[in-house]
């Protein structure tokens, strides 16, 4: 299963007929929650975006076990000293982790909170085809407040939950139809997504070594999927530090290739050096926009998305 995805809206929606919620910077998933733990496992199937099983990942999730659930949310890790906002480069220490023993050890260290926010169903009964407005009454009703769960709140004023949003230095805003049924695996209109930064996912079609190294990763080339093939959108070294570099590598040297990937011409300034790779690693970039000749201005490397792919990439465009 895949869950139901939002379209990037021109403007925030009013009326009575829509509910508004803040928009995470996190992990996507369905937790398929068992009515107790079974003996082979704990009770709790994470599923990412893309239908890969992370349970191992979040072992805290485990918890929620005790009622069958279908629930739909985001995970995602807060940072206390950024002033308490969604982290993806802090989730990113504990999406990648597949052995238990490491991932029960971030629990503590890194701690995550999952953010339900849609109820698909509840002890037997599928809830998917019943308006949003329903599923949400029940939803609340379930009293899913923990340390690693919660029910963020709803708004009916999306431009007041817009502007706030941005001054706290948030994602953004989801905006979603009260009539709306659940379809898994749909991109709809009837929810509307308006992120604030300027955070972009792109492909990756090469790396370069750091400047005197032949070994440690210094920045990533990135592109757009496109109908055309992967268009060149620039070069990315900042935010690419500490463990992020090795973490990179270890992924990108079993895709290497012997040409560019890339379908227009890459300036030779930044092919100079260059491993080629396979365009299937997705990653988030912060950056000023582009520049005149479509390049990201100033781009800061944010985190590695698992969870999208380049086609995923091609539906959002």
């Amino acid at each position: 299963m895949r869950p139901m995805l939002a379209t990037r809206g021109s403007h925030v929606p009013t009326g009575s007929q829509w509910i508004h919620e803040v928009k995470w910077d996190g992990m996507r998933v369905l937790a398929d929650v068992t009515a107790r733990r079974s003996p082979g496992g704990p009770g709790v199937c994470l599923t990412s975006r893309n239908e890969n099983d992370v349970s191992v990942s979040f072992p805290e999730l485990a918890g929620l076990a005790g009622r069958d659930l279908l629930l739909d949310g985001e995970i995602v890790a807060f940072d206390a000293g950024d002033g308490g906002r969604p982290s993806f480069a802090r989730l990113a220490e504990r999406m990648h982790v597949g052995n238990p023993r490491r991932a029960a050890a971030l629990v503590d260290v890194t701690p995550v909170t999952f953010l339900v926010f849609d109820l698909l169903r509840l002890d037997g009964h599928d809830l998917t085809g019943e308006p949003l407005a329903q599923r949400r009454e029940q939803l609340e009703a379930l009293g899913l407040a923990d340390v690693h769960w919660q029910v963020p709140a709803t708004y009916d004023d999306g431009a007041m939950l817009f502007g706030a949003t941005e001054q706290q230095g948030l994602e953004g805003v989801v905006s979603k139809l009260l009539t709306s049924r659940y379809v898994f695996g749909t991109r709809t209109k009837d929810w509307l997504k308006f992120p604030h930064r300027r955070r972009t996912s792109w492909v990756v079609g090469g790396w370069r070594p750091e400047v005197g190294s032949e070994t440690r990763l210094g920045a990533v080339l990135v592109g757009e999927p496109t109908a055309q093939g992967l268009l060149y959108r620039g070069r990315v070294g900042s935010g690419i530090a500490g463990k992020v570099g090795p973490l990179l590598r270890e992924l990108l040297e079993p895709l290497s290739r012997a040409d560019s990937p890339f379908v227009d011409e890459v300036p030779r300034l930044d092919a100079l050096g260059t491993r080629w790779v396979e365009p299937v690693l997705v990653v988030d970039v912060e950056s000023l926009g582009f520049s005149g000749q479509g390049r990201l201005r100033q781009p800061s490397y944010r985190g590695l998305r698992d969870d999208l792919t380049p086609d995923d990439l091609k539906e959002q465009s």
